[in-house]
């Protein structure tokens, strides 16, 4: 199975210090341009660093490409009312072309609860609010009739194939929810002897509900800069059971972070 290679576009950093905010049209095109598999969004309200909203950015490299994926990487349900995130989901699955990949997570605790606090939403029960909405998610985005839970009926329209779900986290109960609700595992920085044992696991768990087993997509392989040294990394994970890696920058040159990326997927290619 060839690994597929994805990149974020240039709307943050994990570095505070060196914010990434470039222009996403442009780097979109350029990730389709050289080859790359997808194009991933972070997602916050308030983080430690500027960052663009996900969504709107998903939507300008949407209409700026036609064949690379885009995605959340990751969405943060608890920070929204799950109607208003299933119809940001459809309408983005409708204006890429069905392209659409949605990460989700429950937010990393550095970040604090500021952004709960700020959005009305529960930081202590953004668990548990995370796998409620997951449960209604696919009805609200594919226009069924779905009852909220406060009681309230609603059908969403117009409604869309409902894209991939991918869980993040490495915790048990995160893994327990790619179990129950994902059709892939998001881990950060796990190395391929890792992941080779979280699909193991996951698959344990996914069985336990009837549904198959997650794949793995893995954000920030710990790999070398060096593209070839990179590449012979990277062909452990696919060994691994992997289906993507999505690399993260290492500086504010995003263009070179993508011809890095570019090569690396050459290299596995051949």
């Amino acid at each position: 199975m060839t690994l597929e290679i994805g990149v974020f576009l240039p709307t943050s950093t994990p570095d505070p210090a060196v914010p990434i905010i470039g222009d996403i049209k442009q780097a979109a095109r350029s990730a389709e341009e050289l080859g790359l598999d997808s194009v991933w969004a972070t997602d916050h309200l308030i983080a430690s660093a500027p960052l663009l909203d996900s969504t709107t950015t998903l939507g300008a490299a949407a209409g700026a490409t036609e064949r690379i994926r885009i995605g959340y990487g990751v969405l943060l349900l608890s920070l929204r009312p799950v109607a208003w995130a299933a119809k940001q989901i459809s309408t983005l699955q409708h204006v890429s072309g069905g392209r659409l990949e949605v990460g989700v997570g429950t937010g990393n605790a550095a970040h604090g609860d500021l952004s709960w606090r700020a959005s009305g939403q529960s930081f202590a029960d953004r668990g548990a609010h995370t796998d409620e909405s997951l449960r209604l998610l696919p009805s609200l985005i594919a226009g069924k009739p779905t009852t909220l839970p406060d009681g309230t009926e609603v059908t969403l329209a117009p409604g869309t194939s409902v894209p991939p779900i991918l869980i993040a986290g490495d915790a048990p109960r995160a893994r327990r929810r790619a179990a129950e609700f994902g059709e892939g595992w998001i881990g950060i920085g796990t190395s391929a002897e890792q992941t080779a044992r979280v699909l193991a696991d996951l698959a344990e768990l996914a069985a336990a509900h009837d549904r198959p087993a997650p794949y793995a997509v893995i954000v920030g392989p710990p790999v070398a800069e060096d593209p070839k040294q990179a590449a012979e990394q990277l062909a452990g994970y696919a060994e691994a059971g992997a289906r993507r890696v999505i690399l993260t920058p290492r500086g504010a040159d995003w263009h070179r972070a993508y011809e890095d990326a570019a090569a690396i997927r050459a290299l596995l290619g051949d």
